[in-house]
C-alpha cells in the first residue's frame, strides 16, 4: 500500500488549494473526490476573486493574498485573468454615502469613488444613466471557472506529482490509515475540505457550528455586443458584502432599498456580472438558505436578477443562454473554520461563499500550521 505525507479529501477549490501548498513544502499529496470532475460550488460560480467588500480583518487580508496567489498561476498554471477590476455602480445617496465610507477605511487603498462623468468616460457600456456615480476598485480578477479548476489540478499533477483519486468516496479520516470506497491508504496527515457535504465526515463538528446550504441562481447571457471594462455590481451588494454592511452608513441604505428593492432583498438577490472570452456575460445571483434545497429556482428570481442588471448597467439584459442553480455551505456570521479533529487532521469549510476568493490563503494558513511552517513568503 503506497503511502502519502497528506491526504486531502475534496478536489474543489479549497481542495486543490491545500494541495498546492503541501506541495510547495516538498509533501506527497493524494486528493481524493468521489466525483469524476470538478461539478460543485467551485465551478458553478463567476470566478470573481474579490476583494473589495470582503469582511473587514481576516477575510480582506486572505482575499488580497489569494487574488496574488491566482495572478501567479495565470503564468504557472494558464489560468489567465479575463479582465480586472470591480465597477459597483451607486443609484442612491446612502449608497455614494458607503462608498466614500469604505474609501475612508484600510480597505479603501487604491479604490475611487467616480461621480457621472467618470462613469461615463471610463465605463461608457455601462454608464448606466440612473447613477449617481460608481465605487471602483482595481484589485478584483476574474478566471473562468470552468476551464481553471481542472487547468489547476492538471497542473498540480504533471508540476507537483499531486495524484488524484477521483470516483473515491473517503468513508474514514484516522491517519495513518484513510478509508475509501477502494480500500485503506496510508496518510501521515489529512485534511478535510467536503464543500457542502454535511454528513460524511466529522458531521457532530460540522453540526455545531450550524452549517447550512445556501442556493443561488445563475444566468448566462448572450454577448451584448461590448467588452466589460471590469466586473459589475450594483448598490445592493453594499449591503450583503460585510466590508461595506458593517459600516454605520450601510443602515441609511438599507432602508432605503427595503422601500425601493424589498423583493430583491427578500430573494437574496444583487448583482455580479462578468465577460467570458466568448463575450457572453455571467449573471447572477440570488441566495436562499436551507438544510437541503430543492434545485427548483422560481422564474420570478430571475427575473429579479434581470431587472437589477439592466437597473445598474442601463443596458437591456441580452439573451439568456444558460441557467444553472449553484449550493454552497453556509453558516450564520461564520467566512470560514478550520478545525483539528485529531493532531494530524484538518477540517476545512469556508462557509461564506467565498472560496475562490479566500481559499489559497486560507490553505497557506491550515497547511503552515499543520507543518511548523510560513508559507506566506513562499
Amino acid at each position: 500500500m503506497r503511502s502519502w505525507d497528506v491526504a486531502v479529501v475534496g478536489a474543489g477549490i479549497l481542495g486543490l488549494a491545500h494541495a498546492w501548498a503541501a506541495a510547495r513544502l516538498g509533501k506527497r499529496v493524494v486528493v481524493f473526490d468521489r466525483e469524476a470532475a470538478a461539478i460543485g460550488a467551485s465551478i458553478r460560480n463567476f470566478g470573481f476573486i474579490t476583494v473589495t467588500g470582503q469582511e473587514r480583518g481576516a477575510t480582506w487580508r486572505r482575499a488580497r493574498r489569494s487574488r496574488d496567489l491566482w495572478t501567479r498561476l495565470g503564468a504557472d498554471a494558464g489560468v489567465d485573468s479575463r479582465h480586472n477590476g470591480l465597477i459597483l455602480t451607486l443609484r442612491h445617496p446612502e449608497a455614494v454615502a458607503v462608498a466614500r465610507a469604505f474609501l475612508a477605511t484600510e480597505m479603501g487603498e487604491g479604490c475611487e469613488v467616480w461621480d457621472t462623468r467618470d462613469l461615463a468616460r471610463r465605463a461608457p457600456e455601462v454608464c448606466a444613466g440612473a447613477a449617481l456615480g460608481a465605487l471602483f476598485s482595481p484589485h478584483e480578477l476574474r478566471v473562468e471557472s470552468r476551464d481553471a479548476i481542472p487547468r489547476l489540478a492538471a497542473w498540480l499533477e504533471t508540476r507537483h506529482g499531486v495524484a488524484f483519486m477521483r470516483r473515491t468516496a473517503v468513508l474514514s479520516v484516522e491517519p495513518p490509515v484513510i478509508e475509501t470506497s477502494r480500500g485503506p491508504v496510508e496518510a501521515g496527515a489529512a485534511i478535510v475540505c467536503p464543500g457542502d457535504d454535511l454528513t460524511s465526515l466529522f458531521p457532530a463538528a460540522i453540526a455545531a457550528r450550524d452549517v447550512t446550504r445556501c442556493a443561488l441562481s445563475m444566468l448566462r447571457l448572450a454577448d451584448p455586443g461590448f467588452r466589460l471594462p471590469a466586473a459589475i455590481m450594483s448598490d445592493l451588494g453594499l449591503t450583503r458584502y460585510l466590508g461595506y454592511a458593517a459600516l454605520p452608513e450601510a443602515t441609511a441604505l438599507r432602508a432605503r432599498l427595503e422601500a425601493t428593492s424589498a423583493e430583491a432583498l427578500a430573494h437574496g438577490v444583487h448583482l455580479i456580472a462578468v465577460q467570458s472570452a466568448d463575450g457572453s456575460l455571467v449573471v447572477g445571483d440570488s441566495h436562499h438558505y436551507a438544510d437541503a434545497p430543492l434545485p427548483f429556482m422560481a422564474a420570478r428570481t430571475e427575473a429579479l436578477i434581470l431587472e437589477e442588471f439592466a437597473a445598474a448597467t442601463g443596458v437591456r439584459p441580452p439573451p439568456v443562454i444558460e441557467r444553472w442553480t449553484g449550493t454552497y455551505a453556509s453558516a450564520p456570521g461564520l467566512a470560514m473554520f478550520a478545525e483539528s479533529p485529531a493532531p494530524d487532521v484538518r477540517l476545512v469549510m469556508v462557509t461564506s461563499g467565498a472560496g475562490a476568493s479566500t481559499a489559497f490563503a486560507i490553505a497557506e494558513e491550515v497547511v503552515g500550521d499543520l507543518f511548523g511552517a510560513d508559507l506566506s513568503r513562499s
